[in-house]
């Protein structure tokens, strides 16, 4: 058997001639099937990419809903520790002085300053008495006779004041209505 010389230049040789060592298929367009499947790849990975991120806010939306939930009263209850303060002072007070006037006016300070506290984040009470009856703002707990006709369909007495927050009704007022 003669054998036969296969002459394969050195890869030294390669280089100087411009040749790779590996055949490349760099300048060939790729055909449209392998161009499709190329575009299917990179879509399908920026679609898994958007949705872990959707994920990722969710999770993350969520989190700061339940702590937000969790801390909304803060805001509130630290203003009225100062409220609380206030009543532990007058029930001091109660305790060690037998001044009815000294009392009322102590414990006069302390509702101004639950109110105003109140006031200021955005707690405001309804007036509801010497008004028409409206059941949008009012909850009518009985009906009574009136002597004046200018007053049926009137609220005439509060059982229960109504309270809205930051113009939104948070507590109905409960009222006695004329009729």
């Amino acid at each position: 058997m003669e054998e036969k010389e296969i002459n394969n230049p050195a890869p030294e040789e390669m280089v100087e001639n411009g040749a790779e060592t590996a055949p490349e298929v760099e300048n060939e367009p790729l055909s449209e099937l392998d161009q499709t499947k190329a575009d299917l790849v990179e879509q399908k990975d920026k679609y898994l990419r958007l949705m872990a991120e959707f994920d990722n806010f969710k999770r993350r939306t969520a989190k700061e809903r339940m702590e937000l939930i969790q801390t909304a009263g803060k805001d509130v209850i630290v203003s009225l520790l100062d409220v609380l303060d206030d009543c532990d002072r007058a029930e001091k007070q109660l305790n060690t002085t037998d001044d009815i006037a000294v009392q009322k006016e102590g414990i006069q300070l302390v509702f101004n300053k639950i109110r105003t506290t109140m006031q200021a984040k955005g707690v405001t009470a309804m007036e509801s008495i010497g008004k028409d009856f409206d059941a949008e703002f009012h909850e009518a707990i009985t009906e009574v006779p009136v002597p004046d006709n200018k007053q049926k369909g009137k609220v005439i007495d509060e059982v229960t004041k109504g309270y809205s927050l930051n113009e939104k009704i948070i507590r109905f007022a409960k009222v006695v209505v004329g009729k």
